[in-house]
């Protein structure tokens, strides 16, 4: 279960990657499976600096990964801010651009990219566990 910390700053977002890719790659995530994991992480760990944290070289950040045959499961941990999920609103898509909030449209996308997306808070430690289900092939 290789597990790494990450220094809660923007430029850690290429080390976070790089990591996250090697264990989706060695699952077997396809090409645009990987990039939607990628990218559900970077908006995650953004949203961790950003909004947990409140900034840079506030706290680190706890990164997991963990396979199994189909899946690939990624925890991120930070001592942040909690985060609830409830409070975020679901996005109008349909609505004009300027009529659109400001935030919550991260949120909705990592739950679009990945297969699950759970929050946890407990102990002053907010978890993030985003799970991507290898596809099966087409036979």
């Amino acid at each position: 279960m290789p597990t790494q910390i990450f220094p809660g700053r923007y430029e850690s977002l290429e080390k976070i990657a790089v990591f996250i890719r090697s264990e989706a790659e060695l699952l077997g995530l396809s090409h645009s499976e990987v990039f939607a994991v990628e990218t559900a992480v970077d908006e995650a760990v953004s949203n961790i600096i950003e909004h947990a944290y409140k900034g840079e070289d506030v706290g680190e950040i706890k990164c997991t990964c963990t396979r199994t045959a189909e899946k690939l499961t990624i925890v991120l941990e930070d001592t942040g801010e909690p985060f609830d999920p409830a409070k975020i609103p679901i996005p109008d898509l349909n609505a004009p651009l300027k009529k659109r909030k400001d935030n919550g449209l991260g949120f909705f996308m990592m739950n679009q990219w990945m297969d699950e997306v759970r929050f946890e808070f407990c102990c002053g430690l907010n978890r993030l566990i985003m799970v991507k289900c290898k596809e099966k092939p087409i036979e």
